[in-house]
């Protein structure tokens, strides 16, 4: 890591990286899919992972053959999913990472596809934790044009940080979210759901099976005590 640009600021996806949200995802998915005799299998969850709600509609729809408009689906999905969002748990390490690096002042910034509704159902009962990051971008934003794995979102977080995407460390979990951050040119590390194939991401500068494996002076930020 020594032969890249000095890392000084830090962005995180949301989704499977720092809540653990996918199970719920996972859930409610094979719950509708089911209906219409379809299976939600490993494949098509890795296929919609880290994308904007309505792409991964899209997606499923078109994967499986489902007889309804990604619209509709996505309403059936929005239904289940928020009644169960507020029950979503910090991922291991999550919580220690990002108050370590906020007292050692790295300014940090979340970049998720999740529009504002379900964000805050989300992050219902982790208020204080999500005040110590110094933006977040969702995938609403009236300046987000493209969602992953267009860079635009690590853009507008590098841009309102007021740093340089070649200062950014990403951690991410999905394969859009990856190819966003290099294309954004920004450093990144994946720490991919246990069923996707690690070999997917072979671009990334890490990878890790959680966070607590992170080790911060390997990229010249404050190590843990």
């Amino acid at each position: 890591m020594n032969n890249l640009p000095k890392i000084t600021h830090v962005i995180y996806d949301l989704d499977g990286l720092l809540l653990d949200t996918e199970s719920i995802h996972a859930q409610v998915n094979s719950e509708i899919t089911s209906r219409y005799g379809k299976i939600f299998d490993k494949q098509t969850k890795c296929k919609i992972t880290g994308r904007k709600s309505i792409d991964s509609a899209k997606a499923i729809v078109e994967l499986l053959e489902l007889p309804v408009t990604p619209e509709d689906y996505l309403q059936q999905r929005n239904t289940l999913t928020y009644q169960r969002f507020p029950e979503a748990k910090p991922m291991p390490g999550a919580v220690h990472l990002t108050q370590h690096l906020y007292q050692n002042k790295i300014p940090q910034a979340v970049a998720t596809s999740s529009s504002r509704e379900p964000f805050n159902l989300k992050t219902k009962n982790h208020q204080e934790w999500f005040q110590l990051f110094n933006y977040i971008i969702v995938g609403d934003d009236p300046n987000l044009k493209h969602g992953k794995p267009a860079p635009d979102i690590f853009l507008i977080a590098a841009k309102r940080l007021d740093v340089s995407p070649k200062n950014c460390l990403v951690f991410e979990d999905s394969l859009a979210g990856m190819e966003a951050a290099l294309a954004a040119e920004m450093s990144v590390i994946v720490v991919p759901d246990p069923d996707m194939d690690k070999t997917l991401f072979y671009s990334a500068h890490q990878i890790l099976n959680s966070l607590t494996e992170f080790q911060p002076q390997l990229w010249q930020l404050p190590p843990f005590f």
